[in-house]
């Protein structure tokens, strides 16, 4: 058995989970998941501003709290944090490291961003074979944080397919961390979701798995709660990964006193091609938030809308009228609606002058006229769409430093 645990489900998850999880209880490997879509379009900014950057500085600063605990419990650390740069943040790290590379496509996609393949576990297995403490990677699928260390730890081949499938549900259930344990469930007034514990994967040589966490940890470890994960981001039964195709329909869950037996997954060969994380700028966006109060709340909303479409054209502009007042309320907040209004453009000067336009209409427009913030200039804004690539177009590789 290896017992798998998590402590990071995103970029800005709880920054004492690490500690939490090596001081908790016994561990193997302890992996962290930081890179969704949006976290790679901010990283690529980070880039464009310091090219050495390009990874989740949140992972560094654990690491300089937890490193030295993790090598002297025997914890091996398996994370996602290199983002753009996984180099660079395994050249920072004081132990045998090994990274992951050749997710970066920028070659193939020159107009993007960044353009990064989903990698699969072997080159993670072939770190930690090679003896890394701890293994960076770049844009991998989330389960395969898990998938990898499982295949290094038991020596399973390739076409193992259903052993990998096992593992692969395990790391998705792991991959979103507290989302496992309580976090996000829609019967949480059914259990203690006030601070739950992150998940951990007690996996088998056949790629079954106990589902657990910490003793004296918060949340729960249920069925329910193991299911409403199973599900997060799933489409069709057969789940598409680099290393397996997982069949969710073969899936059985059992509830055993320490959480839950997952057992009976079947895999199948992966398809032949990799998906691709495309982040392009779409523009610049901007938005102001007008505070509506007291009567005529829709009439207030249609003479602002018309002031405004009139000093900055109608093109990119979006409205959303929330009628958060109360009649007859007894406080001013009560008594308020909220017009917020947002601009897209691929003009700058457009998007800032968008907020500049607004506040000009403090004295000449609606009774009570005020906003929640003050102007600011537009940010810029991007936009993903998927691509896909044939597998034997990416050159995925293990180095260790």
């Amino acid at each position: 058995m290896i017992r798998i645990g998590n402590a990071s489900g995103f970029y800005g998850d709880r920054l004492s989970a690490m500690r939490e999880q090596l001081e908790g209880g016994e561990l193997d490997v302890l992996t962290g998941d930081y890179l969704a879509e949006l976290t790679m379009l901010i990283l690529g900014r980070d880039r464009m501003k310091d090219s050495s950057l390009g990874y989740a500085k949140t992972f560094l600063r654990q690491m300089e709290d937890c490193l030295g605990l993790a090598l002297d419990k025997g914890v091996k650390i398996v994370t996602n944090a290199g983002g753009l740069n996984p180099e660079g943040l395994a050249r920072k790290l004081d132990a045998k490291v090994g990274y992951v590379t050749g997710d970066d496509l920028r070659v193939r996609f020159p107009d993007a961003l960044t353009a990064n393949a989903y990698l699969g576990a072997w080159e993670i297995a072939e770190c930690l074979n090679q003896g890394a403490q701890v293994v960076v990677t770049g844009r991998v699928t989330d389960a395969s944080l898990v998938v990898g260390p499982a295949a290094a730890h038991f020596g399973w081949a390739r076409d193992d397919w259903d052993r990998l499938a096992g593992a692969t549900v395990a790391g998705h259930v792991l991959e979103c961390g507290t989302q496992a344990t309580g976090g996000n469930f829609s019967f949480f007034t059914e259990i203690d979701a006030t601070r739950p514990g992150f998940p951990i994967a007690e996996i088998d040589e056949d790629g079954s798995c106990l589902i657990t966490k910490h003793d004296g940890t918060g949340g729960a470890v249920t069925t329910d709660t193991v299911t409403a994960q199973l599900l997060y981001e799933i489409g069709a039964p057969e789940y598409l990964g680099p290393d397996v195709t997982t069949h969710f329909d073969t899936i059985e869950l059992a509830q055993e006193e320490r959480g839950v037996r997952i057992s009976g997954t079947r895999g199948s060969p992966p398809p032949d091609t990799l998906k691709v994380c495309l982040n392009t700028l779409g523009g610049f966006r901007n938005s102001t938030t007008f505070v509506l109060t007291g009567l005529d709340v829709e009439a207030k909303a249609e003479l602002v809308k018309r002031q405004l479409r009139d000093a900055v054209g109608d093109d990119g502009l979006t409205w959303t009228l929330a009628r958060t007042d109360h009649a007859d309320a007894d406080t001013e907040e009560r008594a308020s609606a909220l017009l917020h209004a947002t601009i897209k453009t691929a003009d700058p000067k457009r998007a800032k002058g968008f907020s500049r336009a607004a506040i000009e209409l403090a004295l000449a427009s609606y009774p009570g006229f005020h906003v929640t913030a003050p102007p600011g200039d537009g940010v810029p804004f991007g936009v993903y769409k998927a691509a896909y690539v044939k597998r034997d177009e990416v050159s995925a590789k293990a180095v260790l430093l």
